[in-house]
């Protein structure tokens, strides 16, 4: 018996669809590690493509299919063919694809060297318009910050309070996590860490009144950072700051392209 493909058939109203496809599916992933080479992981997916007016509906089932058929190793390369491979099944122009996922780092405290695993979210998305492909790499790192208005009119003390900076860029070549991991963290007063004995946080606490930041240094000084990286292309920053005696957060946010003759 034949069974009808009610999919390829004509909409009761016949206007094209931009995005259709899946999320909040999980899919193994293994990233590169500059440490040890490689880190599994587990990546949620959103994965689209674009639909003609004149059908009715997409094949659900051939996302999942070529999500299966992926072998989770995560290079330009098969992130590339991943989409490809999924405009061919679903006979689409465009298509879209990201993947969510948390990193993880061991990360040695400042004073005493006690190891604990750090995680950070980041994100990978990549897109086929026509026959032009564009790739963002994100990552979110906390960090702590030090109010240098606070600390310049008070006699004792001054508000601290963590912050996250989102850094989103695209590349010329090849980036390590680490690298952005690293940009974001030097922003702040202070990194932020998983483990820390009472040495530690003197340390740290020392550390971060030694360097007060505003939320509008941190998004500046991460992104004079990006703009000095050779291979960076495209960057977004953006910095929030979970006030500790406000009931908001302030933020900032700087996007640019690098000027490579003069690094601003």
């Amino acid at each position: 018996m034949t069974m009808r493909d009610i999919q390829s058939g004509p909409p009761e109203v016949a206007i094209a669809v931009d995005r259709v496809g899946i999320k909040n599916f999980r899919l193994p992933l293994i990233v590169r590690d500059r440490a040890r080479g490689r880190q599994h992981t587990v990546a949620e997916v959103e994965l689209s493509v674009d639909l003609p007016a004149r059908f009715k509906g997409t094949h659900m089932s051939r996302f999942v299919e070529a999500l299966t058929g992926f072998d989770g190793e995560l290079d330009l390369k098969s992130f590339r063919d991943l989409l490809e491979d999924v405009r061919a099944r679903l006979d689409a122009q465009n298509a879209h694809l990201t993947l969510g996922f948390p990193y993880f780092l061991t990360k040695s405290s400042p004073a005493t060297g006690a190891k604990a695993l750090m995680d950070y979210a980041c994100r990978l998305s990549g897109e086929f318009v026509g026959e032009k492909f564009r790739q963002t790499l994100t990552v979110s790192v906390p960090v702590m910050t030090v109010c240098p208005c606070s600390l310049a009119i008070s006699d004792q003390g001054a508000h601290s309070q963590r912050a996250v900076v989102t850094l989103t860029c695209r590349f010329s070549g090849f980036v390590w996590l680490e690298e952005l991991i690293e940009i974001a963290e030097a922003a702040g007063s202070s990194p932020v860490y998983a483990l820390l004995k009472r040495e530690d946080e003197k340390y740290v606490t020392e550390q971060a009144f030694d360097k007060p930041t505003f939320v509008e240094d941190v998004a500046r000084h991460a992104a004079n950072a990006l703009s000095a990286h050779p291979l960076v292309t495209w960057f977004r920053v953006e910095v929030e700051s979970f006030e500790s005696i406000h009931n908001h957060s302030a933020f900032a946010g700087i996007e640019g392209r690098p000027d490579r003759r003069t690094g601003q």
